[in-house]
């Protein structure tokens, strides 16, 4: 007779502890909280005339830096913040010529697709930890320069 009862309350536990798990996923790594910035690169070239670009911040100028490019100026031109659900996709604009399609494949890996002048340039599947950067961007064939497209994750608000 003493099992049932404890039977019973080892059931009603468990049931509780799934439902909170269930939601702490649910609500902890459900969704990726980004940000895109497309910033001008050159090296000693100054940016186009009439342009109010911005120097990037240093953490994102640092992590440039210890990257194997060849530039190294590197200029804001718009920064856009957006969050992407588990298991969906988000398209957005980057700039009038620019868009980014991104997809939450799992709680760690997005796949990225950049897309220039409605003509997909770039794809790649992989995990984007906090604090790290993608790098997607291209040689501007007029002159010693070069756009990018930085995706990283950014902290939720609290």
């Amino acid at each position: 007779m003493t099992s049932r009862p404890f039977a019973a309350a080892a059931l009603v536990w468990l049931s509780v502890a799934l439902a909170l798990s269930e939601a702490s996923v649910r609500a902890g790594g459900a969704d990726f909280n980004l940000q895109a910035q497309l910033l001008w690169a050159g090296n000693g070239v100054n940016p186009p005339e009439g342009k109010n670009f911005k120097p990037v911040e240093p953490a994102v100028a640092k992590k440039l830096k210890d990257l194997p490019l060849k530039w190294t100026t590197y200029l804001e031109v718009s920064r856009t913040n957006f969050v992407v659900a588990l298991s969906s996709a988000r398209t957005v604009d980057v700039s009038a010529k620019c868009q980014l399609e991104v997809s939450a494949k799992s709680d760690s890996n997005l796949e990225v697709v950049l897309h220039s002048k409605s003509k997909e340039v770039f794809k790649r599947n992989q995990p984007l930890p906090e604090g790290e950067i993608l790098v997607l961007g291209g040689n501007n064939a007029s002159n010693d320069s070069a756009w990018l497209v930085i995706l990283r994750r950014i902290p939720r608000a609290k």
